[in-house]
């Protein structure tokens, strides 16, 4: 099924009689969560998850956003209304990248049918509602494993023999700046492939053989495999996203740079070219 879903495909499904669950995933980066703003005003039945206490473990070693533990996460999908005979679309604030992580863990752990929201919140004109509802509890039990995951050793060896695509933005891929982790610059041979060139002005998605030129002009051509990262596996989410929109199936790295950086053991290339 399609990865992504237009506001309108969702106003109808919502009226349906098999409504989808929706999850709200707004989050900002380095800030306090937005449940306040979920609160105040979100899609009818929708349901608040946190990214950075339920879609990841708390930043150490492996990086600023590791993978969730699995108890946690099942717990809050499972309060969420999360089942896996039922369909579920996640939204965020607009950027998309914590609905693709998101949507990247629920596909990951095994849940067949997830969409995102393609233009977040933003996109939607129907009505909203405010509060927190309390739907009924459901019974998806995360399954790692359905899609490709790497870890360094594993990024760093396809930079070498595959496609390994650098989400971040290109003057953090140089080493022109880096305001987050300890050094600048990206794991050697990786492309830089900036998510903002994924998405239109309106924040949604470019078509799917847009992306797919896009992705073939980077050197993913089908004949080898595309691996991303990022800063800390939120943004690379919404790359491999895209590149599902494009039809490209990619592995991701979720410990990406803010792993990475972290071991002075590791090679930092620096510059616009991967090596």
């Amino acid at each position: 099924m399609n990865a992504i879903i237009s506001a309108p495909e969702l106003a109808s499904d919502l009226a349906g009689p098999n409504p989808p669950v929706v999850l709200d995933i707004r989050w900002q980066l380095g800030g306090p969560n937005l449940r306040s703003a979920y609160e105040e005003a979100h899609i009818p039945g929708a349901v608040y998850v946190d990214l950075d206490s339920e879609l990841a473990s708390p930043a150490g070693a492996a990086g600023r956003h590791p993978l969730p533990d699995m108890d946690v996460f099942g717990a809050a999908v499972r309060a969420a209304g999360v089942s896996e005979n039922r369909d579920v679309v996640v939204y965020d604030g607009g950027l998309g990248w914590a609905a693709a992580r998101a949507w990247w863990l629920l596909r990951w752990t095994g849940h067949p049918s997830v969409r995102v929201l393609d233009g977040g919140l933003a996109a939607w004109s129907g009505p909203v509602e405010s509060g927190s509802p309390s739907p009924s509890a459901g019974t998806f039990v995360p399954a790692p494993g359905a899609l490709s995951l790497l870890d360094a050793d594993g990024a760093a060896a396809l930079a070498r023999t595959g496609l390994l695509l650098d989400a971040r933005a290109a003057e953090r891929y140089r080493g022109d700046v880096e305001p987050i982790d300890r050094v600048g610059g990206h794991i050697p041979g990786a492309v830089s492939a900036p998510t903002t060139e994924n998405v239109a002005e309106s924040g949604h998605f470019r078509p799917a053989a847009d992306l797919a030129d896009h992705f073939k002009s980077l050197g993913a051509t089908g004949t080898s495999e595309v691996g991303v990262y990022c800063g800390s596996g939120v943004s690379g989410a919404h790359e491999v996203l895209a590149l599902t929109v494009a039809g490209i199936p990619a592995a991701l790295y979720v410990g990406s740079w803010s792993e990475w950086s972290q071991d002075d053991n590791r090679p930092v290339a620096t510059g616009p070219d991967p090596q």
